[in-house]
């Protein structure tokens, strides 16, 4: 039982628990959504734009938070712009915007000798840094995306499935896909500390889509994907401790691994539920 409860008795290891637990809070209302419109190509998009930002914010001293919100913006009302170009698909113009705010963060880490640590850190993820106050701007970023996804509820909820429907019942779709994007950056931007960019996908698209198989309802799924973000923080934090392994990184793997084995379960339960063939007697 010690080997359960140890690591959780030191300090920044709670604190990790608990940013990581707010954090599978917020990535469970925002990644439904990206799983069940098909967003995780956008996802990344915007997980990989908050560069320039970070990296300008670094490069002046200046609160890293505050230039992950600043690129978050700016990929927002990119794509945004970019989806109402009648002659550009949206996955192009996502491609763009992708490839143009990293490689514009790219110049300007190139333009900082000391920025290698800032990088892997942006990249990778520190949770086991979390501070107090990180966890109150978590608390509110998950008040925030709350609120949003009950406001906004049904209007997400025709755009997903029927964007024409959307607009006969008068959900206005353009302004609740942006409203949607602006809930998918602030996911992105108060988990990119935990986790980092590269990883910030495992906890915003597994949970979600391994809770798919076992709930019938949207806030079903968001409920249960929490609980898988919860239980892979919980898990990664205890594995990394052990096994001296990055933390953000772990928990990332961990979530993963819970959605191949929510889908493995699945299957084996539709199998077994299947009837059996009878016989037919000529």
């Amino acid at each position: 039982m010690e080997w359960l409860t140890a690591p959780f008795e030191v300090t920044f290891v709670q604190r990790a628990l608990w940013g990581g637990m707010l954090v599978s809070a917020i990535c469970a209302l925002a990644g439904t959504w990206v799983v069940l419109r098909g967003m995780a190509f956008l996802g990344d998009a915007m997980s990989h734009g908050l560069l320039p930002g970070v990296a300008l914010a670094a490069l002046f001293g200046g609160n890293l938070l505050v230039g992950a919100v600043a690129s978050a913006a700016v990929m927002t009302a990119g794509v945004t712009v970019l989806g109402r170009t009648p002659r550009l698909s949206q996955d192009t113009g996502i491609g763009l915007l992708f490839v143009g705010m990293l490689s514009l963060g790219v110049i300007i880490v190139s333009r900082s000798q000391s920025f290698a640590v800032d990088l892997t850190g942006f990249l990778f993820g520190d949770v086991l840094a979390v501070r107090q106050q990180d966890l109150l701007l978590l608390a509110v970023a998950l008040f925030a995306a709350l609120t949003v996804s009950v406001l906004g509820h049904r209007a997400f909820l025709a755009l997903a499935f029927d964007s024409r429907k959307a607009q006969t019942l008068g959900l206005r779709p353009r302004l609740a896909h942006a409203v949607l994007l602006g809930l998918l950056g602030l996911a992105i931007v108060a988990s990119f500390h935990i986790v980092g960019t590269l990883l910030v996908l495992g906890l915003l698209i597994a949970p979600p889509a391994a809770a798919l198989p076992w709930a019938r309802r949207v806030r079903e799924v968001m409920a249960l994907a929490a609980l898988l973000g919860v239980a892979a923080t919980f898990g990664g934090l205890l594995l990394s401790w052990h096994l001296r392994t990055a933390a953000g990184a772990t928990v990332a793997a961990l979530a993963v691994s819970l959605f191949f084995l929510s889908h493995m379960a699945s299957g084996l339960r539709h199998r077994r539920a299947r009837p059996a063939p009878t016989a037919q007697v000529n």
